[in-house]
């Protein structure tokens, strides 16, 4: 599979079919710089690179890696595009800790029989909302507890349509990751009352217009309500 233009500025670069099958989709928006969110297990890093450039686009122009939580489909190529490319690694603090010391059951790792070794973060998000701004643009990250403590999802404003990358909606929802229900529960109130018009998911595709945006998430809520 070919990267997948979304719609202008922002691509699907990588996924479970296009890299590898470990990946979660991974998503990259070209602005004056270009921001990856989530880089899938780690193995396909040089895959993304050359999808990366098939569109056109230097890769040595990365400068922001947004991990939206710890789990390993997300973050495993983080730390090699790091070295390759000096792209700042961003992701919530409560999240950041399990990457920090390494945990490899919080991570799911050992699912994956991946060996993930201890990961600095650069930039802890904190707060309920932080705004990264690049030129006229802004790129949204709200905290969305649930599938774990530090899950953030993602959006921007950009060609009149609101882009939302909610990685994980879906679940699961296991205690050994540090699920809450009532925490998630929270979280898709949020998304719903976003009212985005395209989401790009963690590892189902994408889904537009707001329609089928809110179908997506209200099927889940039914499902785990």
């Amino acid at each position: 599979m070919k990267p997948v233009e979304i719609i202008k500025n922002i691509f699907m670069i990588g996924n479970s079919d296009m890299t590898d099958s470990k990946d979660c989709s991974i998503y990259l928006i070209d602005l004056d710089e270009l921001i990856m969110i989530d880089t899938g297990a780690g193995d396909s890093v040089n895959m993304l690179v050359e999808n990366i450039e098939k569109l056109g686009l230097d890769p040595k122009r990365l400068s922001k890696i947004i991990l939206t939580h710890c789990h390993i489909d997300h973050i495993g190529g983080a730390e090699k595009l790091r070295k390759q490319f000096g792209a700042q690694i961003i992701m919530h603090e409560k999240d950041a800790q399990v990457v920090e010391r390494g945990d490899k059951r919080m991570t799911a790792a050992y699912w994956y029989g991946v060996n993930f070794k201890p990961m600095p973060v650069d930039v802890k998000l904190n707060k309920t909302e932080e705004i990264i701004e690049l030129g006229n643009h802004k790129i949204v990250c709200l905290h969305t507890p649930g599938h774990t403590p530090g899950s953030i999802s993602v959006y921007m404003d950009i060609h009149d349509k609101r882009v939302l990358f909610g990685q994980d909606i879906h679940g699961p929802f296991l205690p050994e990751f540090g699920a809450n229900m009532s925490d998630w529960k929270k979280s898709m109130e949020k998304l719903l009352a976003l009212k985005a018009d395209i989401l790009c998911e963690g590892h189902f595709g994408i889904y537009q217009p707001n329609e089928n945006v809110t179908e997506y998430i209200e099927r889940y809520v039914d499902e785990y309500g």
